[in-house]
């Protein structure tokens, strides 16, 4: 290895899971490029070898966050991380959805409980705000809806077990009004590589009333392509230029979804670890391929 190799970081459960890992590593074969997936919590790894260290797919770091950002600012004072370490810190936790918003961002509607807080009082105030629509339950240190459900207002009992369990487990908790549209129309994610629109993908509806939170990695996804319309690109676009970071970040997803009134608002944006779903797009690997090229050459 030497600092022209690339690291894709991944974890152990997820290597066979992660497909966007053999399309990826294809391109990077087809460009010359030298490159080892690695899992980020193998203590054998010299990171210093490595000219980029690319999160790909870290996707067990949600139930080990201190641990996973503690590897990341060591993994960045050895070698160069992608997304960066500030970018890392930041998107883990949704209380980032809060930021969005205040900078004037469209965003689904995100109330926050922390460890601490009377969660009945804070429950029943974001009910009497949303009083006519089911309501979604989740971490705010979560991805692929792990942990994640849907509730309406008559289980609100269940809704303050689910968010009492979160909190005596030292997790906050955000409340999301559930928007119904997604039924219908799915979720868009958007994805942009090195700044610029790459594709999109049409995700079907997660959450179902009535079933459990996942405890898997992530939950079961339907996935097709989509052409993202112009409003949802203007949406997208505003959640980018929001990001206290400098820019273009080496990736990005924006994940929309449309509220009551037909407007798309963001659900998450996704800088970490995200499946960028290369397969729906054409020609995507390589342009993240040739991305990652730029990016090792400018280091």
């Amino acid at each position: 290895m030497s600092a022209t190799s690339i690291a894709l970081v991944t974890a152990a459960a997820a290597r066979d899971l992660d497909e966007d890992l053999p399309p990826l590593a294809a391109a990077l074969r087809d460009a010359g490029m030298d490159f080892h997936i690695v899992d980020w919590d193998d203590a054998a790894v010299d990171w210093a070898q490595f000219g980029l260290a690319v999160l790909r797919s870290t996707w067990d770091y949600t139930m080990r966050l201190p641990e996973f950002l503690a590897w990341a600012e060591r993994v960045s004072a050895a070698t160069r991380l992608v997304n960066p370490l500030d970018v890392v810190r930041w998107n883990t936790d949704k209380h980032y959805l809060g930021d969005l918003a205040r900078a004037g961002v469209p965003t689904v509607s995100s109330h926050f409980i922390e460890p601490g807080e009377d969660a009945g009082v804070l429950l029943e105030r974001f009910l009497n705000v949303h009083a006519s629509q089911e309501f979604v339950v989740k971490p705010t240190v979560g991805a692929g809806s792990r942990d994640a459900q849907r509730y309406g207002h008559e289980e609100r009992e269940l809704a303050l077990a689910h968010s009492m369990r979160l909190l005596e487990a030292g997790r906050s908790v955000l409340l999301q009004p559930y928007l119904d549209r997604v039924d219908v129309h799915g979720e868009t994610a958007l994805v942009y590589v090195a700044g610029a629109f790459s594709h999109a993908i049409r995700k079907g509806p997660l959450l179902h009333r009535g079933g459990e939170p996942t405890r898997a990695l992530f939950a079961a996804e339907h996935i097709t392509p989509r052409v993202p319309h112009a409003d949802e690109l203007r949406v997208a676009e505003s959640a980018l230029a929001a990001m206290p970071f400098e820019q273009p970040l080496l990736y990005a997803r924006v994940d929309l979804i449309r509220d009551g009134a037909d407007k798309p608002c963001v659900l998450e944006l996704e800088l970490t670890e995200p499946s960028l779903f290369f397969a729906h797009g054409d020609g995507a690997a390589q342009r993240f391929a040739q991305a990652l090229l730029e990016t090792l050459r400018n280091s």
